[in-house]
């Protein structure tokens, strides 16, 4: 299934666009990576901006160790982790050494719906089983696991795009455990792991390499700094070995030197950590912002969960409403959302919509679910 939609850019002035799930200007940390470059260059090597170790600079290595351990609710060696160009490339690498034309990948329905176009890419197949309340149903997976044979299967376990939903502690153990028992990898791409405003999640799928067949994938753009493209893979020695062997690691070496120097510099001086519970902060109050605002203006018409982290609210409707109908229409109330069909690879949710809370600051979320509001009235 061909998909048309896109990455999304920065709206025009003017518009509050909840389909865009990027951070706001203000929660770009401009003056912190300024220090992190003046302190990484004010003490570099020379051989710190040549060709980098394939897995990965070791000081980085060192750094984001650390940080997982703090953050991901286990010890990570740094041993385990390969240095990324962020989780699209990351993704799209996996499934250049893991799958071939053809096969199938399982997913969440619903999910990410642009990592559907890098599975597209490589002539993947994607099969998908439904999210409840406590994150990808399990017992539906098994069932679809006896019948079909997946090169990979790709899940978000913490604050689901575009669910916001979080896998339960005791799925995080099965899902696990059928990785093991099936013999197929588990792509998690944990990005939003870090950003919890209530509770932290249960701990990341990372922290059960040993334990299964797990890749663990996680990226800085949502912790600091989207342009920085850095990410990384955390995994047991057999499947590092696998990502080690690949011909463009050994023709190019690290695939993020320069900027994974600068991350270790914003880790190691405890910048990372201060901006990473400014983030919490700011997505906390927009999250209860979003919320009473939505129970204001469409509390009638929609249902939602509060998200405890993340970077979305996932509206459903009745059956009869179509959100994907609706969308071009937002266009005349300078607004816009995710229609929940994008994130279906069976062209169904089409009665919910994805919004984000990351890109606008509390006046402007305020302001833009009352447009849709009015955009909705046309349905009340």
């Amino acid at each position: 299934m061909s998909r048309k939609v896109t990455f999304d850019s920065s709206p025009s002035p003017g518009t509050v666009n909840f389909g865009v799930g990027q951070p706001s200007p203000d929660l770009l940390p401009v003056g912190l990576l300024r220090s992190a470059c003046v302190d990484f260059l004010d003490n570099a090597h020379p051989q710190h901006v040549n060709y980098g170790d394939r897995q990965g600079d070791p000081a980085f290595l060192d750094a984001l160790s650390r940080l997982l351990a703090t953050e991901h609710g286990a010890p990570a060696s740094p041993d385990s982790l390969f240095v990324t160009a962020g989780n699209s490339q990351a993704l799209d690498f996996v499934c250049t050494l893991f799958t071939r034309p053809g096969d199938v990948v399982i997913v969440e329905e619903p999910s990410y719906f642009l990592a559907f176009r890098i599975f597209e890419d490589h002539g993947l197949n994607i099969v998908s089983v439904p999210v409840d309340e406590d994150g990808m149903d399990v017992d539906a997976l098994e069932l679809v696991l006896a019948r079909t044979k997946p090169a990979l299967l790709y899940t978000i376990p913490s604050f689901h795009n575009p669910s916001s939903r979080t896998l339960s502690r005791e799925r995080r153990e099965r899902l696990v455990g059928l990785s093991r028992t099936y013999g197929f990898p588990i792509v998690a791409d944990e990005v939003y792991q870090m950003l919890w405003y209530d509770e932290p999640p249960p701990p990341a799928l990372g922290t059960m390499i040993d334990r299964g067949e797990v890749l663990s994938l996680g990226s800085f753009s949502k912790i600091l700094a989207p342009a920085l493209r850095l990410g990384w893979i955390q995994a047991s020695p057999r499947l590092l070995d696998r990502l080690l062997d690949a011909g463009v690691v050994n023709s190019g070496g690290s695939f993020n030197q320069f900027t994974s120097r600068v991350a270790a510099a914003a880790i190691e001086s405890g910048l990372q950590l201060d901006f990473l519970e400014t983030l919490r902060r700011t997505y906390a109050s927009r999250v209860r912002v979003m919320d009473e605002a939505l129970r204001e203006h469409l509390g009638d018409i929609a249902r939602w969960d509060r998200p405890g982290g993340g970077y979305f609210f996932w509206l459903e409707f009745d059956e009869g409403v179509d959100a994907t109908a609706l969308r071009p229409r937002a266009d005349a109330f300078r607004t816009g959302f995710q229609p929940g069909e994008n994130s279906s690879s069976r062209g169904g949710l089409k009665n919910c919509l994805r919004l984000s809370f990351a890109h606008y600051g509390e006046d402007q979320i305020r302001d833009g679910i009352a447009r849709l509001s009015r955009l909705f009235d046309e349905i009340r």
